[in-house]
């Protein structure tokens, strides 16, 4: 096959790389009207990105018979955001510029600088790298770009949201003016716009995705499953699938660490790959989903970014993406090189209208369904096993004379038997999942909650349990308790309800009695199980046996007392003194009446002070008490109150204040009591402390 728009060392290693035609990306960068120019191109990924740099490279990099000039100072500089993408760019310039007899370096962070170091000195025509170790390179003096031809920023998008603008910017400065500058990225947000318009002159901008930002060769799916199960519906998918190679997307390194011993523990070959493994890690890592060693890849965004593995037809979003630039990214690990692939996003109930809005905002069609059941992926693994065994296939004469002895002991079902138990046997067992709401059922709302009863838990029975939060009761341990004590299934268990010492939880009506012989059965003689736990028939719901409960306990009302008003007060006060007996003095009318609010009985002072409403004993000596306050100091008067009990009038003590600071202070400024004409916290005069009226 030939490439007459290529130069023909290139279309030679495309033919023998297996090419039959430029992808269409790869295609726009070898028009006429691009070549020379500064490019911005945004494609999808898994689109050729890689060999379409490279091919745009060729330019500036061979001469017009196609030959390289000797290897001194750089011609080509590719910047990766992540060491994996960046090893795997010099994987394919290798292979596409072998003919030319091209000389690649490769600087990437966590291998021996050392070596680096002496392969840039020895000459290199390409180099490749991240931007911290190229930077690293070239303030060592190491690294010398005066020479450079072409610069390539690959995942520009990724390499700013990392944070790398101010290396970028410190290596183009670097460069000389006259230098061509790629970018290419599967997203073109406003960040990278400002980056090319710094550094790119009259550049072309070149754009392979459609209206619809959909990778056509990707199949969607939304799995909608509860929070606590998302690990059992990771476990179901992989095991419904089977793909050939499949990769698991975590938001952190701790639920990347946390989800890859899981999945070894069910018996899955799975390898881990984030930012807190090394470089020699993360290669043996691929190495082994390379070599099929490894089936399974728990990663998060960053160390996943540009990985290409031809096998991978499988990708699973555990967690859920940030943007749709991620959604994106992610999975477009799948479905390269017109290979078709299925993107599976796991949706817990509460996060569905969010994730809704996300694959709009990504113009993405998904199928929104459940996660497969036990039942469903025996199913599948009974055509899997159908199509392997009866697949054509050569045997050797080891094999067939094996084969002889088996018949001659065994008969041919039983042998095929024993064989499909074997390969059961060899396959990690689906987990039990919840039935959840399914997103097509009338009660069920846009968040995926339901808005009614479950399927048949319209007529309940309640049981109860003698332990509760303080027994650390938890539905974790409580379910596989009541399957087995109970001989009923997770599915027939319905609402559960934990308060501080007792549990209660629904049983459907129709195998209550069932349920409850089968707790009987497999009790002691007290009623309890080996581990304490007794169950029993409830009289009530736990709603009931609350509001039972709180009217127990509620406290005893006492009638409100009834307040006069101050003049009905007043009022009554003098009716008292003119009803009462002949022989009973009107003091002590006055001390039989109830005694009044504090309130009252203060408003009430200054008209209870006059001579008319005062036992006759006591003017006098409240004559006397007035003529001594009316000789001292204002701030030492002291005012006549009434008694609480009584409503007789009494001088009320008071704090002389003083001048200065404090709380109780006289004249002058300072302290929570200040008083004075204008209220209580003005400047002026201090203002005395009352203590009030004394207790009776």
């Amino acid at each position: 096959m030939s490439f007459p728009e290529v130069p023909p060392p290139l279309g030679q290693a495309l033919a023998a790389h297996g090419y039959t035609a430029l992808t269409p990306v790869q295609a726009a960068v070898v028009e006429p009207e691009a070549k020379g120019r500064d490019l911005v191109v945004s494609a999808q990924t898994g689109s050729g990105k890689t060999v379409a740099f490279g091919l745009a490279l060729a330019d500036n990099l061979l001469d017009d018979a196609g030959v390289l000039p000797p290897a001194r100072l750089p011609l080509a500089l590719v910047i990766a955001p992540t060491r994996e993408l960046a090893l795997q760019v010099s994987r394919e310039l290798i292979w596409l510029y072998a003919p030319t007899g091209a000389r690649i370096a490769t600087c990437v962070g966590g291998m021996d600088a050392s070596k680096e170091r002496r392969a840039l000195h020895y000459g290199a025509h390409i180099v490749v790298g991240t931007p911290g170790r190229l930077r690293d390179h070239l303030e060592r003096g190491a690294l010398d770009l005066s020479g450079l031809r072409g610069a390539v920023l690959d995942e520009a998008d990724e390499m700013l949201d990392m944070g790398f603008r101010e290396d970028l910017e410190q290596i183009l400065d670097s460069t000389p003016a006259t230098r061509r500058t790629l970018l290419f990225s599967a997203t073109m947000p406003a960040p990278i716009v400002a980056l090319a318009r710094r550094y790119q002159k009259d550049a072309l901008r070149i754009s392979t995705v459609g209206a619809d930002r959909a990778h056509g060769d990707i199949t969607y799916q939304a799995i909608t499953v509860a929070p606590a199960q998302i690990e059992h519906a990771v476990v179901n998918l992989l095991r419904f699938h089977e793909a050939e190679t499949a990769m698991l997307f975590c938001a952190t390194r701790d639920n990347v660490r946390h989800l890859h011993a899981t999945l070894v523990e069910r018996g899955f070959a799975a390898v881990a790959l984030s930012g807190e493994h090394s470089q020699s890690e993360r290669n043996n890592a691929l190495q082994a989903l390379r070599d099929r060693r490894a089936r399974v890849c728990v990663a998060t965004d960053v160390a996943a970014r540009g990985i290409d593995l031809p096998s991978l037809s499988l990708v699973i979003h555990v967690e859920t993406p940030r943007d749709p630039e991620i959604l994106q990214h992610r999975s477009g690990r799948t479905g390269r090189a017109g290979k078709k692939g299925t993107a599976v996003l796991i949706v817990p109930y509460p996060r569905r209208r969010r994730v809704e809005s996300l694959l709009r905002a990504a113009r993405i069609t998904a199928e929104w369904g459940e996660a497969p059941t036990p039942e469903i992926i025996r199913q599948q693994d009974h055509v899997r096993l159908l199509e392997t065994l009866l697949a054509p296939a050569e045997y050797d004469e080891d094999d067939r004379a094996l084969a002889r002895q088996l018949l001659e002991q065994r008969s041919a079902e039983d042998i095929a038997a024993a064989f499909v138990r074997a390969q059961r046997a060899s396959m990690p067992q689906p987990e039990e999942l919840h039935a959840g709401p399914s997103s097509s059922s009338p009660n069920v709302d846009g968040r995926g909650q339901p808005e009614g009863h479950r399927p048949g838990f319209e007529d309940i029975v309640w049981f109860r349990m003698d332990i509760g939060r303080r027994q650390n009761a938890d539905p974790r341990w409580i379910m596989p308790l009541l399957c087995r004590r109970g001989h009923i299934t997770r599915n027939e268990i319905g609402a559960i309800r934990i308060a501080a010492n007792e549990t209660h939880f629904q049983v459907p009506r129709a195998i209550a009695d069932r349920f409850a012989d089968a707790v009987a059965r497999t009790a002691n003689p007290d009623g309890e199980d080996e581990s304490g736990v007794r169950i029993e028939a409830a009289d009530a719901s736990p709603r009931d046996v609350a509001r039972q409960r709180s009217k127990e306990h509620a406290p005893e009302r006492r009638p409100t007392p009834v307040r006069h008003a101050p003049e009905h007060a007043a009022a009554e006060h003098r009716r008292a003194e003119h009803t009462a007996p002949a022989d009973q003095a009107p003091e002590a009318a006055v001390r039989e009446r109830p005694a009044q609010p504090r309130q009252s009985l203060e408003r009430q002072a200054p008209e209870r002070q006059s001579p008319e409403h005062q036992s006759p004993e006591r003017q006098p000596r409240e004559r006397a008490d007035e003529r001594k306050s009316a000789e001292r100091p204002a701030y030492e008067r002291k005012v006549l109150a009434p008694r609480a009990s009584t409503g007789e009038a009494r001088p009320a003590k008071f704090r002389p204040g003083g001048p200065g600071k404090g709380p109780h202070n006289g004249p002058g400024k300072g302290g929570p009591h200040k008083g004075g004409p204008r209220g209580a916290h003005n400047k002026g005069p201090g203002a005395p402390h009352r203590k009030g009226p004394r207790k009776p």
